[in-house]
């Protein structure tokens, strides 16, 4: 039977710095289909899910630019589903260019998909989830708090950003026809940017403000679908401690017990590395031998095989 993986495709696998154009985004779209479709032609069955960081932001800033009776301003929760249609667009067109380049007929769908979050998370009371452009000074970022009223902190050593709350997943509302859609084949694009996050009160969902973070959403998906692997591409080659320092080491096979020790001992940075060691950790600990694997996306096929980047067990 043919394996079955998630993929949660970071940022830089949909924009590269100082390049936030359209265009710009969607040449990066293609160079990350022309990777992974080979995967897909060996017969692995992919679901994937993208962040949405930057999308969202501009999103959002473009939103607040104008807020009149006539054209009033979306919240939060309706601009990640706005990138969710926007990013899964380009997406879907740059699989159907790599599919029709290689000899393939694969199908690839994105689902807008919504995501249910518990109303008294302890995140909605702390933002932590970094979205938008960076601002590259204190004084910078000091000026937009002002003037708009937000948090931001200092993001991983590259700049100054807003966070938002960044509640859990707990449901994935949309699950079943995920499952049939990766079940027959289709390369599934879903729970972008995390999903819309909303709370559940019976039958009927709300949206609330917030991101979820895509790496949680992508270990939840992964554990509905019984997937083989959970496969969290970065920018980096892999997991690492001691970072930036002379004694940094890269991470290869490592177990969920070495991995818990090193978070405990504060070897990774939160909004960058930590999450995703955390949504890694989670996926393994809820089945029998799964793995996750933290890597690059230029070395994705050798990841895929064990043979690259951070390899939790």
């Amino acid at each position: 039977m043919a394996q079955t993986i998630v993929i949660a495709l970071g940022g830089n696998a949909l924009q590269k710095k100082g390049e936030a154009s359209a265009s710009a985004q969607q040449r990066a779209s293609d160079a990350t289909a022309m990777t992974l479709a080979p995967l897909i032609k060996e017969g692995l069955r992919v679901a994937i899910v993208h962040g949405n960081g930057p999308q969202v932001g501009n999103i959002v800033l473009h939103e607040e630019a104008i807020n009149t009776s006539d054209v009033p301003t979306l919240p939060l929760d309706s601009d990640v589903a706005m990138s969710q249609g926007l990013v899964g667009y380009w997406l879907q067109q740059s699989f159907q260019e790599a599919f029709l380049a290689s000899g393939m007929d694969n199908s690839v769908a994105t689902i807008v998909t919504q995501v249910v979050v518990d109303a008294n998370d302890s995140a909605f009371l702390d933002p932590t989830k970094p979205i938008g452009p960076f601002y590259l000074s204190e004084e910078a970022a000091s000026q937009i708090v002002s003037e708009r009223g937000i948090k931001v902190v200092e993001d991983a050593g590259r700049g100054w950003r807003r966070v938002v709350p960044s509640p859990k997943p707990v449901h994935i509302v949309e699950l079943q026809i995920i499952k049939k859609l990766v079940s027959d084949g289709t390369v599934v694009i879903s729970c972008g940017g995390g999903g819309v996050p909303v709370i559940s009160e019976g039958m009927k969902y709300t949206g609330v403000e917030a991101v979820i973070d895509k790496d949680f959403a992508a270990a939840r998906l992964a554990d509905d679908l019984k997937a083989d692997k959970l496969i969290i591409l970065t920018s980096v080659e892999a997991a690492m401690i001691n970072f930036g320092k002379e004694n940094q080491q890269v991470l290869g096979r490592v177990s969920v017990g070495d991995m818990k020790r090193y978070v405990e001992e504060g070897h990774f940075v939160a909004g960058s590395m930590l999450p995703k060691v955390q949504a890694a950790i989670e996926f393994v600990e809820t089945g029998v031998g799964r793995q996750a694997i933290i890597a690059s996306l230029d070395n994705v096929k050798a990841a895929v095989s064990g043979e690259s980047g951070t390899v939790i067990f």
